[in-house]
């Protein structure tokens, strides 16, 4: 299951996109957002975000 950010936790500290190794999150009008057929679950966005906005996807 891909990986979701919680944009109502997310700060925009932009630590998330530095982490995802394959280049799934970007960022575009003013909010971070996951390509669910780039993300690998891996759950690097997620370990490295400060308040934890990255959520595993439903």
């Amino acid at each position: 299951m891909a990986y979701k950010i919680n944009n109502s936790k997310c700060i925009k500290c932009g630590a998330c996109e530095g982490a995802c190794p394959v280049g799934a999150i970007k960022f575009s009008k003013e909010k971070f957002s996951i390509d669910e057929k780039k993300c690998i679950s891996c759950g690097l966005c997620h370990s490295v975000c400060p308040v934890e906005a990255p959520e595993i996807g439903e």
